[in-house]
């Protein structure tokens, strides 16, 4: 009796974590970004993470923003310390004087990122 009330347990703790890792997702990002602005201008560019499953054992660990190659902001999460929710938002100011090639992206610390996200910012 004993051995099939733990083969029932094994297999109920399997399914439900089974079923949370189907409910999980890679992290990803959207950008949010003037299309065109004059030479000079100070912009905001927002990056929205998305990821289902921000707790202490399964959250986005890093993001980073970078503007024609160079990495200009990056957060770094960990399990004392992560997002403070499935979908967060964060933002930068920056002014704009040549064209501006954007990209972001987020890691799931377990399931990695969707990809890259790009978006471009042209002078006028």
């Amino acid at each position: 009796m004993k051995k099939i009330i733990r083969l029932m347990l094994f297999f109920s703790l399997f399914f439900f974590l089974s079923l949370g890792i189907a409910f999980a997702s890679k992290s990803s990002v959207s950008l949010t970004a003037p299309e065109s602005v004059p030479k000079g201008t100070e912009v905001t560019i927002k990056v929205d993470v998305t990821h289902i499953g921000n707790n202490m054992f399964h959250h986005t660990n890093w993001v980073y923003l970078k503007i024609n190659g160079k990495e200009v902001a990056r957060w770094d999460f960990s399990a004392t310390k992560t997002p403070e929710s499935e979908n967060f938002t964060r933002e930068i100011k920056y002014t704009v004087d040549e064209p501006a090639q954007i990209e972001a992206e987020a890691n799931c610390n377990i399931h990695g990122s969707a990809g890259i996200t790009k978006a471009g910012i042209s002078v006028k």
